[in-house]
């Protein structure tokens, strides 16, 4: 039942993530925000959807977890929070740029530009590796390493955009 008590953590706080990002997303269009890879968003629900699923179904219910791993993802979370935060109203799933917004440089993004992926990435691997799915844990970690090099592409190209729609003004 452990396994079971971890993944509905995990469903619930993506859930909540979710629908504070959605309100954040249609707050920042409002506002002028343009949204860029529109086409990548579904790719990531099922991703995650399928991440959450493979660990339900093909992880024992009984087999108990390496807890140092477990630490290590409860770990991450303070960073993940602290992402989020930095953003605030900014913070979206999606990639959306507002006009005449600089580029975030406070909280982790001063030491990465893209946090929220790093912590993900490894959430990714950690969770089900964690539980001895190995395979879980290497096949998600590709997948989304794949997603996030298109994602990030694109994320890049939507910032430039902004930063110089910017410079011109």
């Amino acid at each position: 039942m452990i396994l079971y008590t971890i993944l509905a953590l995990v469903l619930l706080q993506r859930l909540v993530e979710l629908f504070y990002a959605a309100r954040n997303t249609r707050a920042l269009i409002a506002r002028g925000g343009v949204e860029w890879g529109k086409v990548q968003y579904p790719f990531f629900i099922v991703l995650h959807g399928a991440w959450l699923a493979s660990m339900a179904i093909f992880i024992p219910p009984a087999t108990i977890p390496n807890w140092k791993l477990i630490g290590l993802y409860a770990a991450l979370q303070p960073f993940r929070i602290w992402t989020i935060a930095s953003l605030g109203p900014y913070w979206s799933t999606r990639i959306v740029t507002l006009p005449g917004m600089p580029r975030m440089q406070r909280g982790p993004y001063r030491i990465f530009r893209h946090p929220n992926y790093v912590i993900v990435c490894a959430e990714i691997f950690v969770l089900p590796f964690a539980f001895g799915a190995v395979e879980i844990a290497i096949l998600f970690s590709f997948f989304n390493a794949a997603l996030l090099s298109w994602r990030i592409r694109v994320e890049e190209r939507a910032l430039m955009i902004a930063t110089a729609n910017r410079a011109r003004r």
